[in-house]
């Protein structure tokens, strides 16, 4: 970075934020446990019924790719390489999955920024555009 700019990297870590004209606002969705379970379980089961499974056949001589290195593509590769089978590379796939969404919403918690709202509520549009009219109307 010095090299190319004559200035060191804390130099532009400290530089002045513009103001934007506009305000952020955070929406978090969220849901029962069992019913995100439930559908995550059902878009893998959607994905394979899509060709997952061919889509990461062409990619095997990509494999060694770092962006291949995810839930999905890693448990399928072990079963072309015959260290499980199909049933069970899907399976560990939708346990992936649930493994990493609870990493994710425990990330997500941590933002006190969020406003939470539940997903699966019938007026969730409507929510949000009153927690957005009710934020502008305090600015």
């Amino acid at each position: 970075m010095f090299e190319g700019t004559g200035r060191p990297y804390s130099s532009f870590r400290k530089s002045v934020t513009n103001s934007r004209p506009f305000t952020t606002v955070k929406f978090g969705l969220t849901m029962a446990r069992e019913a995100l379970y439930q559908r995550i379980n059902q878009r893998v089961d959607d994905m394979v019924k899509r060709g997952l499974v061919d889509e990461v056949k062409a990619l095997l001589p990509s494999r060694h790719l770092n962006a291949l290195n995810t839930v999905g593509y890693s448990e399928l590769f072990d079963y072309f390489d015959g260290k499980t089978n199909l049933n069970t590379a899907l399976d560990l796939i939708k346990q992936n999955t649930r493994r990493f969404a609870k990493r994710q919403l425990t990330w997500f918690r941590k933002d006190a920024d969020i406003i939470w709202m539940q997903a699966d509520k019938k007026e969730l549009v409507a929510d949000m555009i009153n927690t957005i009219d009710n934020l502008a109307a305090k600015c």
